[in-house]
């Protein structure tokens, strides 16, 4: 597992990290997007969505806690998850998000949520406000991500 830092100065910066993460993505990837309210796990979600191909809005998946693209749409399906809202880890095994990941990108927010159920190949991203509306990131990147993370700076 490979672990790192890097400042991203506004939320510009945080969207082209996630339209250079999205080049990365194949279908299987998990990523785990933690960090308080108002971090920027939105921002650079959308990004990633987006440039796999979405046209349209993306919303956030607060109260759906889900929400699924599919080709033609994006490039790969990708399912949007946040876990904000979500009471207890155990409730994770509903959303059938298993089984999703052989064929799909995981994006999921509040990934911390899931406890201790991440999976071991997941690339964890961790967000922090810092004043003047930058932002830190730090990564941990296990080896199935240590050719292709970190990408080439945004």
């Amino acid at each position: 597992m490979t672990t790192g830092a890097l400042e991203l100065a506004d939320e510009d910066e945080t969207a082209a990290l996630g339209r250079s993460l999205a080049r990365l993505l194949r279908a299987g990837d998990a990523v785990a997007l933690s960090g308080p309210l108002g971090a920027g796990k939105t921002t650079l979600a959308r990004s990633v969505i987006e440039e796999l191909g979405l046209a349209g809005e993306v919303p956030s998946p607060s109260f759906a806690l889900v929400i699924a693209y599919d080709p033609p749409d994006v490039r790969v399906p990708v399912l949007h998850v946040d876990l904000y809202r979500l009471e207890d880890a155990s409730e994770i095994e509903e959303l059938g998000l298993e089984d999703a990941r052989s064929d799909a990108i995981l994006l999921i927010e509040w990934a911390e949520r899931m406890g201790g159920d991440l999976w071991d190949d997941t690339l964890r991203l961790a967000l922090e406000p810092l004043p003047g509306g930058g932002r830190r990131l730090t990564w941990a990147a296990p080896a199935a991500w240590e050719a292709r993370w970190p990408p080439a700076r945004p």
